[in-house]
């Protein structure tokens, strides 16, 4: 794992409010839990998506986040070309925004849900267990959901389930990975919504761990922004968004060897797609169904080393997607423009 692009010294901060001017809060560290949250019974939130702002009223944002208040983005149609649902584009190491649009808007998010799945089972799992994958995760009958091709029986090391889960997009890893660490989706699902309660990102509901349709499981593109933020610290994740492809050698059910090879569904690590002069793709996650559109989260830096998240929600189709997320890329100053 190249430390180039490791995040340190991520914490939690106290009083962030949305009324602060576009900046980073806070600058004290406090380690990670030990242990499992306890969770409350969380309420289901309307079934609207297009509320136009959600107030972000927690006491806690995570440390050195760019806080952007809601009068605080972007013009309205400054820019012809983001025609998707929600962009924004930040720069994670001065945590300022370059570029905002409908950013506190409810939003389905597709397979993007997976990095949520990814930073509760990064904090309170071991890579090192061994899952058996179950009847359920083995069987998911939803017309057109992408599946890595595990049988029931199949048993695998949770990191090798994770990068299969996050490379290649397979819904039948996020149900192994999600019974695994919580005993079921459903219990799995309180876990995601808690840690986005503890990271101020609170314009979201989740009900399942790999984002198939449900019109209770939404979030914002601001939302995703934070998990995203907090995963940079993570030398794992780090590794496994910039994999082009990822080989898994597993056991079957028989006790005999297996391997799956799975391709990435990030065109900008498979030469599908390229960046704007000056700017490196480190990786990112990809989402699409028919509701949640084409949708992308990225982490990029330029020549100056200098880190930036960008996100698009719910763009018509793929090549709109990469265009816009381009066009979002270009919003980086300097090396980009020349």
């Amino acid at each position: 794992m190249n430390t180039l692009f490791k995040k340190t010294g991520r914490g939690i901060a106290m009083v962030c409010m949305m009324g602060m001017v576009l900046t980073g809060c806070g600058s004290g560290q406090s380690s990670l839990m030990n242990e499992r949250p306890q969770l409350p019974n969380l309420a289901v939130s309307s079934d609207k998506t297009e509320t136009k702002h959600t107030e972000y009223t927690l006491d806690y944002l995570s440390q050195d986040v760019c806080v952007i208040p809601q009068n605080a983005q972007s013009p309205k149609d400054s820019d012809s070309v983001m025609t998707a649902g929600a962009s924004l584009i930040v720069n994670d190491t001065t945590d300022t925004m370059l570029f905002s649009k409908n950013i506190y808007k409810k939003m389905y998010p597709a397979s993007i849900t997976k990095i949520v799945t990814a930073l509760v089972t990064l904090k309170y799992a071991n890579l090192e267990d061994t899952v058996t994958i179950s009847h359920n995760a083995a069987n998911i009958t939803e017309y057109g959901a992408k599946l890595c091709g595990f049988q029931e029986g199949d048993q695998i090391k949770l990191k090798q389930l994770l990068y299969s889960f996050l490379i290649y997009s397979g819904n039948d890893a996020g149900i192994a990975i999600a019974e695994h660490v919580a005993g079921s989706v459903d219990a799995f699902a309180e876990m995601m919504n808690q840690e986005m309660q503890d990271l101020g990102a609170s314009g979201s509901h989740f009900v399942n761990p790999h984002g198939l349709h449900d019109k209770q499981h939404y979030t914002t593109a601001y939302d995703l922004y934070l998990v995203f933020h907090e995963l940079l610290q993570y030398d794992t994740f780090l590794d496994i968004i910039q994999q082009a492809s990822y080989k898994a050698t597993y056991q079957n059910a028989d006790g005999k060897k297996k391997t799956l090879t799975f391709q990435t569904t990030d065109r900008y690590l498979i030469s599908r797609a390229s960046a704007p002069k000056g700017i490196t793709v480190i990786g990112g996650k990809t989402g699409t169904t028919a509701a949640a559109g084409s949708c992308l989260i990225l982490y990029s830096q330029n020549k100056q080393k200098e880190d930036f998240i960008s996100v698009v929600l719910k763009a018509e189709g793929a090549e709109s997607l990469y265009l816009q997320m381009n066009k979002l890329l270009e919003y980086i100053p300097g090396e980009s423009k020349e």
